[in-house]
């Protein structure tokens, strides 16, 4: 008797010949009262050496694995320090991360801190977009979201990048 067996592989793009790992989709997941809130599975693995977040751009947070994390930090470093708006961007980004680790149930701890900076409550919607994700509350993901759904706006705003392919 065969026995029909389903294969599951990890999304991967190659990009100028070096293999990346991506976050993709949109979800939404509960945040407890402690502010811890369930990972979705298909990023945990992703997340295997830990992550850090930190706040976002847009009123929200970012949550990038350590190797991306570490590429940003390396970045920054080579930033000219006696220039104030590196400097900035160094408090915007260093001043409020924190090394996040999942926990056996694939829950990660959002600091009050950060949750308070987005005011993010009971709910939260997930958000991959490529070399990490972002979390938002609900609202303005909503708003977000309408905003990137708009073809004429779309129109304008991306036609000056150059998306060519090969």
């Amino acid at each position: 008797m065969w026995v029909k067996v389903e294969r599951r592989e990890i999304r991967r793009s190659v990009i100028i010949g070096v293999e990346e790992q991506m976050f993709f989709g949109q979800y939404e997941h509960s945040v407890d009262d402690k502010g811890r809130m369930t990972i979705p599975a298909r990023y945990r693995e992703l997340m295997e050496g830990g992550a850090y977040i930190t706040q976002g751009f847009d009123q929200n947070l970012m949550v990038m694995s350590t190797d991306t994390f570490e590429k940003i930090y390396q970045r920054v470093n080579q930033m000219n320090m006696a220039d104030p708006v590196a400097r900035q961007f160094r408090r915007f980004i260093f001043s409020f991360a924190e090394k996040v680790e999942t926990d056996k149930l694939g829950r990660i701890l959002i600091p009050s801190f950060l949750r308070e900076t987005i005011h993010l409550q009971t709910s939260a919607m997930v958000v991959g977009v490529g070399s990490h994700f972002e979390i938002w509350p609900p609202d303005l993901w909503k708003k977000q979201s309408e905003t990137l759904n708009d073809a004429a706006l779309n129109e304008q705003r991306f036609s000056v990048l150059d998306l060519t392919i090969g």
